[in-house]
């Protein structure tokens, strides 16, 4: 029987090109130039995605008059910013649980704030006409498992003393909603998520920042950095820019400085895109509401519907290659891939016989607090945020916001935040980082197989405030 399901699996599997499905696409646009001389700015950004086109697109949006040039070692949202889940949270805190256990002094204004942040990109993407196929959604946080409904209702009763339209849903509630077996409850969050295309919305961005005539050099790596007369120089192959203000996005990439490596580390996540859904199948699995899924185990999976009613189907796996290599070659993991497939047919059986069309992997920067933290260097020329662990949809406008703000030297309710100030514990070098990650999926892993009871290497991550997640 294990080897017919494994024939299954392949035969699902056997047609998914090991592409990225977002950026899949005759659409997607050519590179520009890469730099090949000697140029000044008033702001230089390293790196195109989510973090630096927000950064850009703001500066210009602050000050028309600023001169800005982002810098991309390959094409504006390739990487982690055209590959993931298109979820686009108003958390800033990799979720409200983690929000309240880190930071329980503000979260109340950090969830604000997120709300905010979540209220103007749905602004910009109007204001600058990007077809993302941006919907306002909410999302449901599933429970597989019974230790899992208390978490839920921990959740749930956090959101509604904050304020929030959070419904929390039995078996039958749940299923109602989405027609799994699996389901043994849910939590269903109307306002905090919104669904998007992340190409798209990537793709939309650079668009806009062109247009407000930020010069974009696309193929060009940043190999140094070096101090000049009241700025700084960023070393290309081919060229250089001198700019007094710089501010570095290059996410889970090491960039040219080396102390925001010390606090990240890249994971690979995985994901499957099915073909569409015929209205029969779509009828069989509900799903009226499009909102985004995910379940509450500690290693957990993500699902939404495309606009076209695919089904992306991602998480449980996050995979650290020692030395924090990162290689395209890692991008496919074809074990995991089956993996995948296996428990998308067990959550939705009356699925039998669907197939998958694209497949694919990327890198997600996870730092100890699992949330963005913040810093700056060369006496406070260059700033730099990192570490969303997998929220940057949405948190990374509100990182380019930071980063502007410690630039210019302003005093601001974001700067003055205990997460804004504050930095998450610097992970240990190697063999000892690896063998502490690998160490900690296995302890998640196995919470996850007893009623979610955390071993002793949990418990005292917990307390040291470090952690991995995806």
């Amino acid at each position: 029987m294990q080897a017919k399901g494994s024939k299954l699996l392949a035969s699902a599997l056997s047609e998914a090109a090991p592409t990225p499905f977002w950026t899949d696409r005759p659409e997607r646009p050519s590179s520009t130039d890469p730099l090949t001389t000697a140029t000044d700015a008033d702001l230089a950004v390293i790196g195109g995605g989510y973090s630096g086109l927000w950064t850009a697109l703001l500066a210009k949006e602050r000050d028309p008059g600023l001169d800005v040039v982002l810098i991309e070692s390959g094409l504006c949202g390739h990487a982690a910013s055209g590959r993931n889940g298109g979820f686009c949270a108003a958390s800033l805190t990799h979720g409200l649980s983690n929000g309240v256990d880190r930071f329980p002094d503000e979260i109340g204004d950090l969830e604000r704030l997120g709300r905010k942040n979540l209220d103007e990109i749905e602004s910009a993407i109007r204001r600058y006409d990007i077809d993302c196929d941006f919907e306002r959604t909410g999302e449901m946080e599933v429970a597989t498992a019974p230790h899992e409904l208390e978490w839920l209702r921990e959740s749930h009763d956090a959101a509604v003393d904050l304020g929030y339209r959070s419904e929390l849903l039995d078996a039958q509630g749940a299923q109602q909603m989405v027609h799994s077996p699996t389901y043994l409850g849910g939590r269903w969050d109307r306002d905090g998520v919104a669904m998007l295309d992340p190409a798209r919305l990537a793709w939309g961005l650079r668009r806009a920042c062109l247009k407000k005539g930020v010069r974009i050099f696309e193929g060009t790596p940043v190999q140094r950095i070096s101090k000049t007369q009241g700025a700084l120089d960023l070393h290309t192959p081919h060229g250089e820019v001198r700019a007094p203000r710089v501010a570095l996005c290059t996410s889970a990439f090491q960039g040219p400085l080396a102390k925001v490596s010390r606090h990240v580390v890249p994971v690979y996540d995985y994901a499957l895109m099915t073909e569409p859904l015929t209205a029969q199948q779509l009828e069989s699995i509900g799903w009226a509401g499009r909102m985004g899924l995910g379940d509450a185990s500690y290693r957990f999976h993500y699902y939404r519907l495309t606009s076209d009613n695919r089904i992306l189907f991602g998480g449980y796996d996050a995979i650290y290659h020692f030395g924090s290599k990162i290689a395209p070659g890692l991008e496919c993991n074809e074990a995991t891939f089956e993996t995948l497939a296996q428990h998308f047919f067990q959550t939705f059986p009356q699925l039998d016989g669907l197939r998958f069309t694209h497949r694919w992997g990327g890198i997600i920067d996870t730092c100890g607090r699992f949330c963005a933290f913040f810093g700056s260097a060369f006496k406070g020329k260059l700033a730099y945020a990192a570490g969303y662990t997998g929220l940057g949809v949405g948190a990374t406008r509100f990182g380019a916001e930071v980063m502007l703000d410690r630039l210019w030297n302003l005093d601001t309710e974001r700067t003055r935040l205990r997460m804004v100030r504050s930095r998450p514990l610097p992970l240990p070098p190697e063999p000892l980082r690896s063998a502490g990650i690998h160490l900690t999926r296995w302890s998640m892993a196995r919470a996850d197989a007893h009623q979610g009871r955390r071993n002793l290497w949990l418990k005292t991550m917990e307390l040291t405030g470090l952690g991995f997640d995806s």
